[in-house]
């Protein structure tokens, strides 16, 4: 879940509440502090609440959530007189684009850091690192409009962003670190997206990297944005940043889009209407609450409540809360405006004694063998890719994997079949820190739909080798009370050959060890010797 740094005196200044009496609320919004330092905390958000991963939206709901200012926040957008064309050759590469006009900003260090890490967290949420939708900041005098949105070869060229020599946009995706991060998203076609201005210098190639010349600053005052996509959450994220934006004081503008069979008028801030009822708030939430209750706590979220006759509420959304999609959205929100820390626990009516799984006893006696051998346990995803899995560990594919069916990114892409690709790159995030590293993980893996446990452990050093992770893996065994397992000459390819050996009981292959092939070493960023085995349990 993302992580948010705000700043004690930039969220003081902007809400007018002391720091103490946010800490001490906000995490009743489902939030939670990880973090206190002497000028800033770092908060945990929930995902489906993007509008609150910049300082400016949380402000924001700490004024509705404290009272001090309850109800729909609404923005007033005026015409900029500003067109983007969308040409017809880009619909078919990145078609959907939304763009908006955000001026009289100040800018200072703070505040372009708040504005930079909420389009990288829009990015990695509802973006899909990007794939889905990205997002463009531009420094609006800077560059001429009218803007053109086109597909353009390769081979055109222009200075990218933190960059001072001209690149071609295919030497971009090789060279440059934001190019080598997203190329994949557009691998597959033969033009690229460009956003030009009306002197035919670059603005954006989305959804990589801004040109150098639209660069933010603190000089800067006046805002272009452009949002490009492959679906309708465009408009989302727009609605997000430029409300955020406003939030600061800023003057919001829209931009139009004139596409090849329609035009299009952006950013577009009407709030939508859904309805719900008394009688279902009090039935899922179990409280007891009037509807002038449930009106004075949709306000206290952000919403605005007209009351029915017949106990019907019409709750108006605002266009930044992307998140809710069903009634019973709703009625969350009214029962978070009713505090949870309100809500009186019940002692439930059914009296049973629990016990201990048989499976959590067993990772018990496990995590207290391999502690006692000096390694140190690691927790790590489930989720994984069949790159990690199979093609950075040499081995081939298996039918037993179970694949993700709607992925959000090439990072999970399947249920992991192993455990050991996982803690190589546990190995490869800590290689500044001192050696010997030895360290184990006793959890699930899913084959042919069906979960499995399995203990992995690695060790690497200087000097690790086979004898090491043989004396280690007998007396594992030996304390699991599998003397009778026997050793067998292995073909796993990520491992050394003559270096390798298959764990087998009853005729049956329970897991494989040795040492670690050095190709699967150097794919995972490695350079020192790893000796591991992955064996059930």
């Amino acid at each position: 879940m993302p992580v948010i740094k705000l700043y004690n005196a930039d969220l003081e200044n902007l809400t007018g509440v002391s720091i103490e009496r946010i800490k001490e609320r906000l995490p009743l919004l489902c939030a939670d502090v990880e973090r206190i330092e002497s000028d800033s905390m770092d908060v945990e958000f929930f995902p489906n609440r993007p509008d609150l991963f910049s300082v400016e939206g949380v402000a924001r709901t700490m004024k509705q959530f404290l009272d001090i200012k309850p109800g729909l926040a609404t923005y007033n957008v005026a015409k900029s007189g500003i067109e983007m064309v969308v040409e017809s050759s880009v619909l078919e590469v990145r078609p959907y684009i939304v763009c908006g006009v955000v001026r009289d900003l100040h800018f200072d260090s703070s505040t372009i850091e708040s504005l930079m890490l909420l389009q990288e967290h829009l990015h990695r949420g509802i973006g899909r690192n990007r794939a889905k939708v990205s997002v463009g900041v531009h420094d609006l005098g800077k560059v001429k409009p009218p803007f053109r949105y086109r597909a353009v070869d390769p081979g055109f060229s222009f200075v990218p962003l933190d960059y001072e020599e001209e690149m071609s946009m295919a030497e971009i995706l090789e060279r440059h670190p934001k190019g080598v991060a997203y190329k994949y998203i557009l691998e597959d076609k033969t033009n690229y997206p460009l956003i030009l201005d009306s002197s035919g210098g670059v603005i954006s190639f989305p959804p990589i990297i801004n040109a150098e010349r639209t660069r933010v600053t603190e000089s800067t005052t006046d805002i272009f944005l452009d949002v490009t996509g492959l679906d309708d959450n465009v408009s989302v994220a727009l609605n997000i940043i430029a409300c955020a934006l406003a939030e600061r004081g800023g003057q919001l503008q829209s931009v139009v889009l004139r596409y090849p069979d329609a035009e299009i008028e952006t950013p577009s801030l009407a709030p939508k209407t859904m309805e719900t009822s008394v009688a279902d708030v009090n039935s899922l939430t179990g409280l007891e609450l009037s509807a002038e209750d449930c009106k004075n706590c949709c306000e206290r979220m952000g919403l605005s409540a007209t009351l029915k006759s017949d106990g019907r509420l019409d709750v108006i959304i605002p266009a930044y809360r992307s998140d809710i999609l069903h009634p019973w959205d709703i009625i969350e929100d009214i029962a978070i405006g009713y505090g949870y820390d309100r809500i009186k626990p019940e002692i439930p009516g059914t009296m049973v004694i629990g016990e201990v799984h048989p499976i959590e006893d067993k990772k018990r006696q496990v995590r207290e063998i391999m502690t006692g051998l000096g390694y140190f346990e690691v927790l790590t995803f489930t989720l994984t890719s069949e790159r990690k899995q199979f093609e950075l560990m040499l081995r081939t594919r298996q039918e037993e994997e179970v694949k993700v069916a709607s992925p959000i990114s090439t990072e999970h892409t399947m249920l992991r079949s192993t455990i050991m690709p996982n803690l190589l790159e546990i190995l490869a995030l800590n290689q500044h820190r001192d050696l010997p590293q030895r360290i184990f993980e006793v959890g699930p893996v899913v084959l042919n739909i069906k979960e499995k446990y399995r203990l992995a452990a690695v060790s690497t050093h200087a000097n690790a080798n086979f004898a090491e992770v043989r004396s280690v893996l007998d007396s594992v065994l030996k304390e699991m009370c599998m003397d009778e397992a026997e050793m067998a000459e292995s073909e796993d390819g990520a491992f050394l050959a003559g270096r390798r050996a298959d764990i087998i009981v009853d005729g049956e292959r329970i897991g494989v060890f040795g040492e670690l092939h050095p190709a699967v070493i150097l794919n995972f960023g490695l350079d020192h010797p790893v000796v591991g085995f992955e064996v059930g349990v």
